[in-house]
């Protein structure tokens, strides 16, 4: 186990924690405190391995693996203890442009289940392939493709007629 305060760790978490930050804000959908819980969990799995972590050729992807099964392993057990409601939050006030194609595509990726919306960030927002996808996810590279597939067009139905206009008012 990696002593008290020790340095390499202390580097890697300063340099690399902006990434895993902003992989954890798009997995719980722009929600930053459970993206911090989230994050603070995944350095906090690294840290006692840290001595053969830091000697893997990439460090960083065993980290980032790690925030996405993290983040995985939460929605199930949270599943089973969630209920639904009948109460809606308001809606967020939505700017013109870029602003508001990001909220949009963010509310979509809010409403998909976490599977689907942990493969359409790995595979299309991080821009991974199909095979460090699946090795990322723990499925088969036949199980992203079909995922994604069906994932994309669960969000092309929640976005209805929003999308188009959105893309266009960028041009």
């Amino acid at each position: 186990m990696p002593s008290g305060s020790d340095p390499d760790f202390l580097e890697f978490a300063a340099t690399h924690s902006g990434r895993l930050f902003r992989t954890a804000c798009l997995l719980t959908t722009g929600d930053w405190h459970l993206a911090e819980d989230l994050l603070q969990e995944t350095l906090g799995k690294l840290y006692p391995k840290w001595r053969k972590v830091s000697r893997m050729e990439w460090p960083f992807a065993y980290a980032h693996t790690t925030l996405v099964r993290t983040y995985l392993a939460q929605q199930r057990r949270k599943s089973s203890t969630e209920r639904t409601t009948d109460n809606v939050p308001e809606q967020a006030v939505r700017a013109a442009g870029d602003t508001e194609l990001r909220l949009t595509l963010l509310d979509g990726l809010a409403r998909l289940s976490p599977r689907d919306r942990a493969v359409l960030v790995v595979r299309y927002w991080e821009d991974r392939s199909v095979d460090e996808a699946a090795e990322m996810l723990n499925l088969t590279a036949g199980a992203v493709r079909v995922r994604s597939l069906r994932a994309l067009e669960r969000l092309r139905v929640l976005l209805g007629d929003q999308l188009p206009e959105l893309a266009l008012d960028r041009a």
